[in-house]
């Protein structure tokens, strides 16, 4: 049995959009897609979250959900010398503050929030697309690739609440981290 390691993180954004947005040539610009930054999501297992594009699509499954850390937008905007973006224009599901996503990669770990908690397994790296250097600013896309997020899978039905959240997690993150994590000896995630 694995130990399971609980980090405070607080859920900023929750990003709904029923279609694509950046699709085609940048200086065409972006499609005009309504989105919803709700305060929150439900979620199914195996299908992603519920009036999202990439809700049941075949395609997808393994990577219907995306996270990203606001850090690293944050510290991309630094780099670039602008003003910090918009997360919502990253078009990742859900901005979190407090997590290290890179770790997961092929891991199963789960998200608390309002006592209710989603299951998920981290499959590859969000990787972005050129349309960055247009949405946020010239250099993006560039500086984002390997800090673009993660992609993952639902393992279980739940909602998820913009707010404070627990990541509970199988990897031991970097412990200079500013939330010092609670260690829980051997437990499985439910």
């Amino acid at each position: 049995m694995a130990e399971t390691y609980k980090y405070p993180v607080q859920v900023l954004h929750l990003l709904v959009s029923p279609g694509h947005a950046y699709f085609g040539r940048s200086r065409d610009g972006a499609a005009d897609v309504p989105t919803t930054d709700a305060g929150q999501v439900e979620l199914v297992a195996g299908k992603g979250i519920v009036g999202d594009r990439f809700f049941g699509k075949a395609a997808h499954l393994d990577a219907a959900v995306t996270l990203m850390a606001v850090e690293a937008l944050e510290s991309i905007a630094a780099e670039l010398g602008v003003a910090d973006f918009n997360p919502l224009l990253t078009r990742r599901n859900v901005i979190l503050r407090g997590a290290e996503l890179a770790p997961l990669v092929g891991e199963e770990f789960a998200l608390e929030s309002r006592r209710g908690l989603i299951r998920l397994r981290g499959g590859r790296p969000a990787h972005p697309c050129a349309w960055m250097d247009r949405m946020l600013a010239p250099g993006a896309h560039a500086a984002m690739r390997g800090r673009g997020g993660l992609r993952c899978q639902p393992l279980s039905d739940g909602v998820l609440h913009r707010g404070p959240a627990v990541l509970h997690s199988p990897v031991p993150l970097d412990p200079c981290r500013a939330g010092a994590p609670v260690l829980l000896r051997p437990t499985r995630l439910p």
